[in-house]
């Protein structure tokens, strides 16, 4: 692994242990060169993905953006850290699973719809307010009245 500091190419491994979800082995290294520590997590890849965009577009999938984009969704929400990267892992290996090596951005944008909907409503509507390209007002009152009618959502708002 090479050092992000100075470019060396001879780290060493200090410590190795497993994430709370299992879903990836977290290791703190150490450059002997510039004496700067750094930590890289090592994650299971079953096959190479495809993201397909509008206009055909292709990028390779980044894990990441899942990530990142539902950390936006879920900034100051009473959602920790640790429940967002179990449900990013278990979007992630849902789309591995599927067996398909081209995904449709949509098909991502669905899943963490279904992922959002269950950790925090503000979050789900933060989400959707930009993947369904709300223009006007009307729009987020048509998705609160389908919000509305989905199962988990009544459970939650009655706790």
């Amino acid at each position: 692994m090479r050092c992000p500091f100075c470019a060396c190419e001879e780290t060493q491994v200090k410590d190795s242990r497993p994430t709370e979800d299992n879903s990836a082995i977290r290791r703190r290294r150490f450059c002997p060169s510039c004496d700067e520590r750094f930590t890289t997590f090592e994650r299971v890849q079953l096959r190479e993905m495809t993201v397909l965009k509008s206009g055909n577009r292709k990028q390779p999938f980044d894990r990441d953006k899942v990530f990142k984009s539902m950390q936006i969704a879920l900034r100051k929400r009473p959602v920790e850290l640790e429940q967002i990267e179990k449900a990013a892992n278990q979007i992630v290996r849902q789309l591995e699973s599927a067996g398909e090596a081209e995904i449709p951005s949509v098909t991502i944008g669905e899943y963490v719809m279904r992922a959002l909907v269950q950790l925090d409503q503000v979050g789900y509507i933060r989400y959707a307010s930009v993947y369904k390209d709300f223009c006007q007002p009307q729009d987020f009152n048509a998705f609160l009245g389908e919000l509305k009618e989905l199962p988990t959502v009544k459970k939650r708002s009655g706790a």
